[in-house]
C-alpha cells in the first residue's frame, strides 16, 4: 500500500446470543430447521401480537458489557428501525438507537508484538432479519424467516484500527470472548458471528476522516482481511485517479476477491428511528449487575496471566492454551490428573493433540481423547515408562481407540527398556560390528555418536531409554 495514506477501520460485529428462544417470542432459535418452521406470528408482525422481551438476552448483553469494562446503562430503550426488505416482513427491525444497553468499553489486542487498545462505542440488542435464498429458485427468490427475531448483540467499535491485521485481531478477540462467556457459540458458518467493516483512507497526518464505505456481512477472519485490503486499494486508486469515494454499502465477493456496490449508504435519519411503543424501557438494577459480575468466569487475559505465573508457561503456550475456555480447562485437568509438570502437559497438548485436532477439523470438545486418557499418556512419558518417540505411537492408538495408555503400552509391548545390563549388551554388539566408526568417533568425528545412538535404538526397536543409551555409549566410546 502507498505509505502516504492512512487506513481507518471500524467494525460492527453481530453476535447471535445463545438463548433457547427468540428475543421477543418463545419461538426456537435452533439452527438447521426446515425453512419457515420457526417463524412465529410475532416475528412476522401479525396484527394484534405484542413482543415480550427475553430476559436471558438482556443478561447476556450485560455479561458482555462487564467483560469489556463498559458502561451498563441503567435505562435503555428499544427502537424501530424502519426499512423495506423482503426478509423483514414487519417493515421494521426492533433494535436500540439512542439508548443502548452497553456503552463505552474497550478491548486490548496484540499485533506483531505491540499491544493496542480498541474502543468499543456501544453494544446493543436487536432482532435478526430472515434470509433471502437465491439457489434453486430459477429466477425467483425464496425467503426463509426462521432467523427473524433471533437475538443479536451488535458490538460497534471506535474507528481505532489502522490495518486489516488489527481488524482481524480485534474480531478474533471478540470471538474468543463471547465464546469464553458462553453467550454466543461463535459459529461463523451458521451465521452466529459475522461483521460489517467500515473502511476509509486519508492522507497521512490529516485529522479528518475520509469518506467510508461499509462492507456487509463478512463471515470469516480470512475474508475480513482480504475484503478490507481490497477496499483500501480500491479507495486509494479512486482518489489518486482524481475521483471521489462515495459513502455506500458494498458486498465482498470472495470468489472474485473484490468488493462491489450494493446501495448508497443510509444515514440514521433514513431509518426513521423512534421508540417502539410495544416495548417498555429496560431497567438494569445495581443488584442485577452485582449478581452478574459475581458470576463472571475468569476472563482470557486473567487466565493467561495465571498460566504464566502459576504454571510457569511461556507466553506462546499460555496464549494458545487460553484461546478457548474448554482448551484451558482440558490443560488444567491433564495437569491435575497426571500430576506431571505443566511444561510437558502443555507441550503435548499444543503439539501432537492440537495438530491432530486441526487435521481432523475438530474442537477440543470433540477430541476422541479425553483429559483422563491424555493424562495417562503424559504420566507414562514423564516417568520414563515410554520415551517421547514411543509416546507418539501410543497417541495414535489413543486417538483411534478407547483403551487407556497403560493398556496400549502392555498390549503392544511398548514399555521402555531401562535395564542397564540389557542396554550394555546391545551396545557392545553394535560397537564390535562397527569398529571403524568407533575409531572415527575417538579420532574427533563427533557425528558418529549419532550414528551409534541410531543403531542402538534400531536394535532395541525404539524402546531403549535414550538417557541410559547416551550415558553408556559415552562411557564405552571414551
Amino acid at each position: 500500500m502507498n505509505t502516504q495514506w492512512e487506513v481507518v477501520i471500524g467494525l460492527e460485529i453481530h453476535a447471535q446470543l445463545a438463548t433457547k428462544s427468540k428475543i421477543f417470542s418463545g419461538a426456537a432459535t435452533a439452527y438447521g430447521a426446515e425453512p419457515n418452521t420457526q417463524a412465529c406470528v410475532i416475528s412476522l408482525g401479525m396484527p394484534g401480537v405484542l413482543p415480550v422481551l427475553n430476559e436471558d438476552a438482556v443478561r447476556k448483553a450485560v455479561i458482555f458489557g462487564m467483560a469489556i469494562e463498559a458502561e451498563i446503562a441503567p435505562y435503555s430503550v428499544f427502537a424501530r428501525k424502519n426499512y423495506f426488505y423482503p426478509d423483514l416482513p414487519k417493515g421494521y427491525q426492533i433494535s436500540q438507537f439512542e439508548l443502548p444497553i452497553v456503552g463505552n468499553g474497550h478491548l486490548d489486542i496484540e499485533v506483531e508484538g505491540e499491544t493496542k487498545r480498541i474502543g468499543v462505542t456501544r453494544a446493543h440488542l436487536e432482532e435478526d432479519a430472515g434470509k433471502s435464498l437465491h439457489e434453486n429458485f430459477h429466477g425467483s427468490t425464496g425467503i426463509d424467516l426462521n432467523r427473524a427475531g433471533t437475538p443479536l448483540l451488535e458490538i460497534v467499535s471506535e474507528p481505532d484500527m489502522r490495518s486489516a491485521k488489527e481488524a482481524v485481531a480485534y474480531m478474533r478477540k471478540i470471538h474468543d470472548l463471547v465464546r469464553y462467556l458462553k453467550i454466543c457459540d461463535g459459529n461463523m458458518q451458521e451465521g452466529s458471528f459475522r461483521c460489517d467493516a467500515n473502511v476509509s483512507v486519508r492522507p497521512k497526518g490529516q485529522i479528518e476522516f475520509g469518506t467510508r464505505a461499509e462492507i456487509k456481512n463478512i463471515n470469516s477472519f480470512k475474508f475480513v482481511e482480504k475484503a478490507i485490503n481490497h477496499e483500501v486499494e480500491r479507495q486509494i486508486e479512486v482518489i489518486e485517479n482524481g475521483g471521489r469515494v462515495v459513502q455506500e454499502t458494498r458486498l465482498y465477493d470472495s470468489d472474485k476477491d473484490e468488493t462491489r456496490s450494493m446501495r448508497s449508504k443510509e444515514e440514521a435519519n433514513d431509518y426513521r428511528y423512534f421508540p417502539d411503543p410495544d416495548l417498555l424501557p429496560v431497567f438494569v438494577s445495581d443488584e442485577l449487575k452485582a449478581e452478574i459480575k459475581a458470576a463472571l468466569p475468569e476472563l482470557p487475559e486473567a487466565k493467561k496471566r495465571r498460566f504464566t505465573t502459576d504454571y510457569k508457561l511461556n507466553d506462546e503456550s499460555a496464549t494458545i492454551l487460553t484461546a478457548s475456555r474448554e482448551l484451558a480447562d482440558f490443560f488444567e485437568n491433564v495437569v491435575k490428573i497426571s500430576g506431571c509438570e505443566s511444561a510437558i502437559c502443555a507441550n503435548w497438548i499444543t503439539g501432537d493433540l492440537s495438530a491432530a485436532l486441526n487435521r481432523a477439523d475438530l474442537e477440543i470438545t470433540e477430541s476422541p481423547i479425553n483429559a483422563e486418557r491424555f493424562a495417562g499418556l503424559v504420566a507414562r512419558i514423564a516417568d520414563d515408562t515410554i520415551s517421547g518417540k514411543i509416546g507418539k505411537q501410543v497417541f495414535e492408538f489413543l486417538w483411534n481407540g478407547s483403551e487407556s495408555a497403560d493398556e496400549i503400552i502392555e498390549a503392544q509391548g511398548l514399555r521402555q527398556i531401562t535395564d542397564t545390563g540389557a542396554i550394555e549388551a546391545i551396545i557392545d554388539t553394535i560397537l564390535a560390528a562397527n569398529e571403524k566408526q568407533a575409531e572415527q568417533y575417538r579420532g574427533g568425528n563427533e557425528k558418529m555418536f549419532g550414528f551409534f545412538v541410531g543403531q542402538v535404538m534400531k536394535a532395541m526397536q525404539g524402546k531403549g531409554n535414550p538417557a541410559e543409551i547416551n550415558k553408556i555409549l559415552k562411557a564405552k566410546l571414551a
